[in-house]
């Protein structure tokens, strides 16, 4: 990052940086929840659900680039191996084992509300400090809020199924 750029982050770099490092393996841990939840759910409407859980996927791979280029922006290095994902993440992964639509709903949505907690306090501590990434932050937070009101939806219209 040019000089100009980093007279703008008033906070340690570094933090920074591991910060948005354990948001992309949050990131990277919610595609592929929904991905492979998309193709294992089961259920009379799974092919509904298979698709929003599609278009969140990508959606995540999206959030994911975003931190990838705000890390190199400040000089980091994102994670590089997969295997780090566990040991950095905020939100963990949970095995879609049960392929019904409401428990594949339910764990997205605990996903989700998870990611929104950490984004409403990695913008709190940029806010401040690092415009630019508290910026980013909150583009990725308000998707993640939609995120969860589109599975809450979902899952309600399911519970009234049953």
């Amino acid at each position: 990052m040019g000089s100009k750029g980093k007279e703008m982050v008033t906070m340690k770099i570094q933090e920074v940086i591991e910060l948005l490092n354990k948001a992309l393996a949050d990131e990277w841990l919610a595609y592929y929840q929904y991905w492979i939840g998309a193709k294992m759910v089961r259920g009379l409407t799974s092919q509904v659900v298979a698709a929003e859980l599609e278009e969140h996927a990508g959606e995540e791979l999206k959030h994911a680039n975003m931190l990838v280029e705000r890390i190199l922006q400040l000089d980091g290095t994102p994670i590089l191996k997969p295997e780090e994902w566990y040991k950095k993440t905020n939100c963990g992964y949970e095995a879609p084992t049960n392929p019904s639509e409401i428990a594949i709903l339910q764990q997205n949505i605990k996903g989700e509300r998870c990611a929104i907690e950490v984004y409403k306090k990695l913008f709190e501590l940029c806010k401040d400090k690092d415009i630019i990434t508290a910026h980013l932050v909150l583009h990725i937070l308000k998707d993640e809020i939609t995120h969860e009101d589109d599975l809450q939806k979902l899952l309600e219209d399911r519970e009234t199924k049953n």
